[in-house]
């Protein structure tokens, strides 16, 4: 089994370059999104009890998101056609990429041995990365609970956005 050594970018890093097809098939380019913030989040698979969760949740939020000038880009190893079901089938209103071939998941070091019922396999471990409008990484999740993860993150974005501006965040 190849053994992949990748590391996630730390905060202060340059995010590594994000260039993939969504769910309709349009490349989305991080670097196009220079000057505003952007959500990167990793999951499994489409269409699972935790990803639905970790996607609903991002759902629900998302206007919240998109009034603090950031953008939601969900990023699994599924094509396309199954991201454009996946939205479909849950009205999700945010951008899912499809990373076929896991590069960008390997950049973000989300690419990782997992062990399910003592078979080993590599997949993709559930991690957020929120990127700044600089196109840095402002702030590192290496290993997501579904659950409440995107208030938490929605609660960072509001932080980090004060911290740039010197603002008090939001309450």
């Amino acid at each position: 089994m190849e053994m992949l050594a990748t590391q996630m970018p730390e905060v202060g890093q340059a995010a590594p370059p994000v260039s993939l097809p969504d769910d309709a098939g349009t490349p989305r380019d991080l670097a196009e999104r220079r000057g505003h913030w952007t959500v990167l989040y990793f999951y499994p698979k489409d269409d699972t009890p935790g990803c639905t969760t970790e996607a609903g949740e991002f759902r629900d939020i998302n206007s919240d998101m998109t009034a603090h000038d950031a953008e939601v880009w969900g990023v699994s190893v599924l094509g396309s056609g199954s991201k454009a079901a996946f939205k479909r089938k849950f009205g999700l209103n945010f951008v899912l990429l499809a990373d076929v071939n896991h590069a960008v998941a390997e950049r973000y070091g989300a690419w990782v041995e997992k062990i399910n019922y003592g078979r080993s396999y590599m997949g993709i471990q559930r991690a957020t990365f929120l990127v700044d409008p600089d196109g840095k990484i402002a702030h590192v999740w290496p290993k997501v609970k579904a659950q409440g993860h995107a208030a938490d993150v929605l609660a960072t974005l509001d932080a980090a956005r004060a911290a740039r501006t010197g603002k008090k965040p939001a309450k």
